[in-house]
């Protein structure tokens, strides 16, 4: 063994690892952050700081201040986190698997007159956006880890502050416009 260096896959790689299972930390932040509140509040401070911050170091260290923090911006993150989760499923139902909730006819459909041409096309044109809500979920991880950073023995960064008051009413907005469209 001796002599023999470890290879680790270049950047690229290990970032593709890590997009599906930080897209579904994403995706369960709100449910997270809902029982990481009531143990903080029924005095289970370690299962609470695991499920705010995989990072999180011995519960002692932090106070139950920070974990209710880092628990309220988990509720507001999964909150707006349920977007991206809406447009995935609505990837998922309206293009990955459009032949199975759209029956026809195809005639004016994208990519008809036929159930293939229709079904290839919502599917490749359902891919992007797919990527585009599960780089968004995996970005609100990301995000909420930053925010939780006193569990793991470090500073909130300032402009994860920023970004989540950005994100949040850029959100409010967007749901707010969605709602006048319906």
């Amino acid at each position: 063994m001796r002599g023999m260096t470890t290879t680790h896959p270049p950047a690229p790689v290990r970032v593709l690892r890590a997009v599906p299972v930080a897209a579904g930390r994403g995706a369960l932040l709100l449910p997270r952050a809902l029982v990481a509140l009531a143990a903080t509040l029924t005095g289970r401070a370690q299962l609470a700081s695991r499920l705010l911050h995989r990072d999180a170091v011995d519960a002692a260290g932090a106070g139950a201040a920070q974990r209710i923090r880092a628990a309220l911006a988990g509720l507001v993150l999964g909150v707006l986190a349920l977007l991206p989760v809406g447009a995935v499923v609505l990837c998922v139902a309206r293009g990955l698997c459009y032949g199975l909730v759209d029956r026809g006819p195809y005639d004016h459909s994208w990519g008809g007159p036929t159930m293939a041409g229709a079904w290839a096309a919502h599917f490749a044109i359902s891919l992007p956006f797919l990527a585009l809500g599960l780089l968004a979920l995996a970005g609100l991880d990301g995000l909420h880890r930053q925010l939780a950073a006193p569990l793991a023995g470090r500073r909130t960064p300032a402009w994860a502050v920023l970004v989540a008051l950005v994100g949040c009413v850029a959100g409010a907005l967007l749901f707010v416009a969605w709602l006048r469209q319906i």
